[in-house]
């Protein structure tokens, strides 16, 4: 088990002990990672935001909703084991808290996904209340952790509409490119149909600049046209093009766990910040 402590001295504002008691009683908020356009960085963000998250003296859940099962390798948990998944969850009433698994980061927990869970999507279509199945399935989860990030498939299938549903918030990373706004439309469109059928206010908790490159004039233009639409809701922290931070998860390994020092976990490690912050905001306006 890899210990807060192991990431010392490098990152002392990490192990702010003060940001995990100011949040102690707030516990179960689901943040659905999603993005249905790929490669824009969203499984690295759910990577890397839950184990930064953990990093604070949390207790966090990763789970794992994209049949590809990026983030359940990318977290160096094996798939085909034979153990159970997010599919048995969802179909087979195994109990979330069976599927759950330990990660070598202290604090940080796993519900895995692996290519069986491509069928739920035709499995869940007769199901009664096949939306609300993954809220259901986690309900028994959400006293345990502080966050529960769900890492989305690159799709709005009938697994991120379970995510939506589910989720107190909505976080979209967007990578700085000239398609950056493509798509983003039909996500928001989904996002109104969840809250006028679903009853679920789903707010963005942020919108994420992902693969920053600011020594192009590209990034900086397609950066501020996204501010423009997205006003305050974009994050003040950016993500940027790091080859670190390509290469962890092929390691198994959060950015923190495989390379700290790296702009890849000091990004992440801030953007872990803000939203504690923003979170204790809301909950001072309340």
């Amino acid at each position: 088990m890899f210990h807060v402590e192991h990431l010392l001295p490098i990152c002392d504002t990490v192990r702010r002990r003060d940001a995990s008691r100011r949040i102690e009683t707030t516990l179960g908020k689901i943040i659905a990672v999603a993005n249905q356009k790929g490669g824009v960085g969203k499984t690295t963000t759910a990577i890397n935001l839950a184990a930064s998250l953990a990093a604070n003296d949390l207790r966090i859940l990763l789970i794992d909703s994209d049949p590809q099962g990026n983030a359940t390798t990318g977290l160096g948990i094996a798939k085909n084991t034979g153990k159970p998944t997010l599919y048995d969850v969802l179909t087979n009433d195994v109990p979330a808290t069976e599927a759950v698994v330990h990660t070598e980061l202290d604090g940080l927990d796993l519900l895995p996904a692996d290519k069986n869970l491509v069928a739920a999507n035709l499995e869940l279509v007769d199901t009664e209340n096949r939306e609300f199945r993954l809220k259901e399935r986690i309900a028994p989860l959400r006293d345990q952790y502080h966050f529960l990030l769900v890492d989305c498939p690159p799709a709005l299938d009938l697994l991120t509409l379970n995510a939506f549903v589910a989720a107190d918030s909505l976080l979209v990373p967007i990578q700085c490119e000239f398609f950056a706004l493509e798509g983003v439309s039909q996500l928001l469109d989904t996002v109104d149909r969840v809250r006028q059928s679903f009853g679920n206010p789903l707010p963005i908790e942020g919108v994420l600049l992902t693969m920053f490159d600011d020594r192009t004039n590209l990034t900086r233009q397609v950066a501020d046209d996204l501010r423009e639409f997205f006003a305050d809701e974009v994050f003040q922290t950016v993500i940027p093009r790091s080859i670190r931070l390509a290469e962890a998860p092929s390691h198994g390994k959060p950015i923190l766990t495989y390379d700290v020092r790296s702009r890849g976990a000091e990004s992440y490690i801030q953007l872990a910040k803000e939203i504690l912050a923003h979170e204790q905001a809301q909950r001072q306006a309340q």
